[in-house]
């Protein structure tokens, strides 16, 4: 049996269950309507731990029913794993999160307007050149391929924007003001009247009720202490979460001479070359690397940023005859989520795992300390749009729940 053939039976046989109603497949799965259409009253303050995604969405609720809150930001800027840059290209480059892997519609769903309309210009992520590298020799692989990977798992990208810049101007810009930076939470006693969080600082907050949306890595790494101590179902259920040490790498070339997505073959979790600049009718010509799980090892143990993008241009060398040594520009970025503090790997992927951990992981402390993030996200939807949901879903429970 051919390898395309096998792919195109296990996309169809997927295709059929329910197990894979996840992003662009999970439209039917969106609520009609989030917290942002409700409204709210509540007699006490409420401290959402992060600024990232789910917590400034958090936060936009509170804000609309003018709720007392704070957000401590452990870091100096809000977005978490959200970021910028115009500096490497004419556009800008998502340094983080990337793609919408969800329809498009969400783009509505979550800044509460409805209908399939969206006032956003999108790139269709339909790629129209790929190859496969087994570190030997780069094999192209077919359009009907390409188009194959399209129809079961559509996505997108902002064409002339950034995720950044969408949940920025749709969502953080009305809470910022309440932001609290370079505060990172190192304990959440909930055993008293009020909640108490300790900051590494020494500093502290009492609140009402608390939101954490700090990610999976910072829980599995128990550098949050919560009194009194997690049960040992919540403590497994964190544990049993994947979240893949990872970075992303984006090379600025004089010349494009690579395809639009290079898959290269490891082991386990990803390593993918692929062409950022792709639709973006863009001059600037931008190679992506993205790398996850145990392969990320071998890169790291070379020890310095300029080392890791020396190597990556001798692999594209080896791939295209020098090409790239040739080219490259000497200027790249590096985003380095799984040797970072405060996110401690990359992203999680809540259609690999078990529900009955998923539930645990949602149940609030005491209904007094809740928890929001992409993986905590009940719609399905993935990323970006899972975190935002997640965090309006959680404070709509946080908000109504005695």
């Amino acid at each position: 049996m051919s390898k395309y053939l096998t792919v195109i039976l296990l996309l169809s046989s997927l295709s059929l269950t329910s197990c894979f109603k996840w992003a662009a497949r999970a439209v039917d799965k969106l609520p009609e309507k989030t917290a942002l259409q409700k409204n709210y009253e509540f007699d006490g303050k409420v401290i959402i731990v992060g600024a990232g995604a789910s917590g400034l969405a958090a936060g936009k609720i509170l804000e609309q029913n003018n709720i007392e809150y704070i957000i401590l930001e452990a870091t100096g800027r809000y977005g978490g794993r959200l970021k910028k840059d115009t500096t490497l290209a004419d556009f800008p480059i998502d340094i983080g999160a990337e793609w919408i892997h969800s329809n498009p519609k969400v783009l509505n769903v979550i800044k509460g307007k409805s209908g399939y309309q969206i006032d956003e210009e999108l790139i269709p992520y339909k790629l129209e050149t790929g190859a496969k590298w087994d570190g030997k020799k780069l094999k192209p692989v077919s359009k009907s391929y390409l188009n194959l990977i399209y129809n079961f798992m559509p996505e997108s990208k902002f064409k002339n924007s950034t995720w950044f810049d969408f949940v920025n101007d749709n969502i953080a810009k009305d809470v910022i003001q309440n932001i609290v930076y370079n505060s990172v939470v190192n304990s959440i006693d909930y055993s008293g009247e009020k909640i108490v969080i300790t900051t590494s600082a020494g500093q502290t907050y009492e609140a009402d009720k608390v939101l954490v949306t700090a990610s999976i890595g910072v829980l599995k790494s128990n550098e949050i202490s919560f009194i009194p101590e997690l049960n040992s179902e919540k403590k497994k259920a964190i544990e049993s979460i994947t979240f893949n040490s990872g970075f992303k790498i984006a090379l600025k070339f004089s010349e494009k001479f690579y395809p639009d997505a290079i898959e290269c073959k490891i082991k386990s979790g990803e390593k993918t070359f692929y062409d950022i600049a792709f639709k973006k009718n863009s001059k600037t010509n931008v190679l992506g690397f993205l790398c996850t799980g145990d392969e990320t090892e071998n890169y790291y143990a070379l020890k310095s940023e300029q080392e890791i993008v020396s190597q990556l241009i001798k692999e594209l060398d080896k791939m295209f005859d020098g090409k790239a040594s040739q080219t490259y520009m000497n200027e790249y970025l590096f985003e380095n989520w799984g040797q970072y503090e405060f996110t401690q790997g990359t992203w999680t992927q809540a259609m690999l795992e078990k529900k009955s951990n998923l539930e645990i992981l949602r149940l609030p402390l005491d209904n007094n300390v809740y928890f929001a993030g992409e993986i905590y996200d009940i719609y399905q939807q993935m990323g970006v749009p899972g975190a935002i949901l997640s965090g309006y879903y959680s404070i709509d429970q946080l908000l109504t729940i005695k």
